[in-house]
């Protein structure tokens, strides 16, 4: 049967003031009127049931989990993040327990995809494949964009259909790079989505990260009374580092759907209505010479004005306002560790 496990674990902090540690961007509705992992879990129909769906978040987000997706019985709450390698282990061992045969499409949380039939186009050839034979599958986002933030993966020969033998993975290359790889057109966008079945996946784990693959196997079952010491011992490291890379059955499926990791605030322009002037507003907002703003308020009744001002991010909270030029939006991670440094701003996380 087809399973599917939404990777949920993240904190979002380039989305604070309005993401915060218990509520992180993945609970939010970011880019649509639904929350993202709402949109996750329901882009999986018909593909995968809810009754399927294995959710692994962290602990403290996991209550909020089970509120916004109440169909959905298998939630996994880290005791702490230990990066996707860990949580895709765990979650397929806790598959095996209960459909041994089970074909597994791993997805993140946090992405938009802009063609839900292709989405599910791709994602149901996959799992097809994987059902079939001994491989792990990437989906490559066709590249729209010289983008140096994402990771890449080359593609070599075709095999069938939507479907190439992977030839290397390359990380976050520099500009000059990312323009070679666009101008050669073997090269896709890694988004952090998988498909494979559960045995093979597994046996990749036992030959490539045995330590991992015994505890995530200990830690899937009931009777294991030591939960939190048990994970905290785990290696913190990617599926990517850890299998993908290392791996000599992977296969990249052609992803040709619009796709989005939207990773900061100036990503939201690119899926909301902008006014005559450029503005993007998810708020009661009155410019007055403003230009290619992005405006978000968590208070409805709370008006936002800005005067003679271009490219900025403000975000508003009852507790807490953000203003950024765009262009330095990736540093509002480094705020968030600067306001966690000081105790008296931690409430704010």
């Amino acid at each position: 049967m087809n399973w599917a496990v939404i990777m949920a674990g993240g904190f979002g902090e380039r989305f604070w003031p309005l993401s915060r540690r218990t509520r992180p961007k993945q609970l939010l509705a970011i880019v649509g009127k639904r929350t993202m992992i709402q949109d996750a879990a329901e882009r999986l129909h018909p593909l995968v049931p809810p009754s399927r769906i294995v959710v692994v978040t962290n602990a403290v987000q996991a209550p909020q989990v089970r509120k916004q997706l109440p169909r959905v019985k298998h939630v996994i709450a880290e005791p702490m993040g230990r990066n996707t390698a860990p949580c895709i282990a765990l979650a397929t061992a806790m598959i095996q327990r209960l459909d041994p045969d089970a074909t597994i499409a791993v997805v993140p949380a946090d992405s938009w995809i802009g063609d839900v039939e292709k989405y599910r186009r791709v994602v149901g050839e996959s799992l097809a494949l994987a059902a079939q034979r001994d491989v792990l599958i990437t989906i490559g986002i066709q590249p729209t964009s010289p983008h140096t933030g994402y990771g890449y993966v080359q593609v070599g020969e075709t095999l069938e259909g939507i479907f190439f033998k992977a030839k290397r993975f390359v990380e976050k290359p520099d500009l000059a790079r990312v323009k070679e790889f666009l101008a050669s057109g073997d090269y896709r966008w890694n988004a952090g989505m998988f498909v494979w079945s559960a045995q093979a996946i597994w046996k990749a784990f036992e030959k490539l990260q045995p330590a991992m693959a015994e505890s995530c196997a200990r830690l899937a079952s009931s009777k294991l009374k030591n939960f939190v010491r048990e994970y905290e011992r785990l290696e913190k490291i990617s599926v990517d580092y850890a299998i993908m890379e290392k791996a000599d059955n992977v296969v990249v499926a052609n992803g040709d759907f619009p796709w989005d990791d939207v990773g900061d605030w100036p990503a939201i322009e690119r899926h909301n209505p902008k006014d005559a002037a450029g503005n993007v507003a998810r708020a009661e907002f009155v410019p007055l010479d403003a230009s290619n703003c992005v405006i978000v308020s968590g208070d409805k009744e709370h008006v936002v004005t800005a005067v003679g001002v271009r490219d900025l991010v403000i975000v508003h909270t009852p507790d807490a306002t953000l203003v950024c030029h765009k262009n330095e939006a990736q540093k509002v991670r480094e705020l968030v560790k600067k306001l966690a440094g000081q105790k008296k701003f931690k409430k704010l996380l």
